[in-house]
């Protein structure tokens, strides 16, 4: 058999995708600091893997937002920029709310269960000052419409924006506010129950709305 012209592909899209997620995270989570210059030997050496993939991450990275790059010179974490914020915010809302519009006709009773027992492990984690947790639990409340609707344009998009929130989100699920999203995700839930797709849209809205006095912050 003649060997495909393919060979080594699926290995190296693993090796970006890999060091993408393991540098996005890094970021998110605050390793690397907003301003932080980026160097991509170091990055290679800390990940375990070369060059290559990490450049190509980081291209990735830029167009999403959370690297600035000056060709030739340097790479940096981009800083929390408010204007880009807030388009991210509202083409994320934009395509939560889509989700649920397409997902609410449909959605099963064990979906449902799904949601309730997300945003019980969302409040524990808030309880507990688990910043990662309530993070994760946020994402597999919200995970189960965008999952359900299988509208991979919805997750493209959403694959794109969400990460540049994420550093915001650290900061709101870290203070009191965060809190009020518990009741909030109680409230998708009950209007979802009951097929209510334009109060469920609504109140999804709501939610994401919620980030708006830390983009105010950011703006100051």
């Amino acid at each position: 058999m003649p060997i495909p012209s393919s060979a080594g592909v699926v290995a190296r899209s693993l090796l970006r995708d890999d060091a993408y997620r393991a540098i996005r995270d890094a970021i998110v989570d605050g390793t690397l600091a907003p301003g932080e210059r980026l160097n991509d030997a170091d990055l290679a050496r800390w990940l375990g893997v070369s060059r290559t993939p990490v450049r190509e991450a980081l291209t990735r990275l830029d167009e999403a937002g959370l690297v600035r790059t000056k060709p030739g010179r340097w790479t940096m974490v981009s800083p929390l920029d408010a204007r880009a914020l807030r388009a991210a915010r509202s083409v994320t809302s934009a395509m939560h709310e889509l989700a649920v519009r397409e997902a609410l006709p449909n959605l099963s009773t064990a979906e449902l269960d799904a949601m309730r027992a997300a945003n019980a492990r969302f409040a524990a984690a808030l309880r507990a000052d688990d910043v990662d947790a309530a993070i994760a639990a946020d994402d597999d409340f919200h995970g189960v419409a965008v999952t359900a609707c299988a509208n991979t344009a919805v997750r493209s998009v959403l694959d794109q924006f969400t990460p540049a929130l994420r550093r915001l989100e650290r900061l709101r699920f870290a203070s009191l506010s965060g809190r009020e999203s518990v009741a909030q995700h109680d409230r998708i839930i009950a209007l979802c129950a009951a097929g209510d797709v334009e109060g469920a849209v609504a109140a999804t809205r709501a939610n994401w709305q919620t980030l708006a006095p830390l983009l105010q912050e950011e703006g100051d």
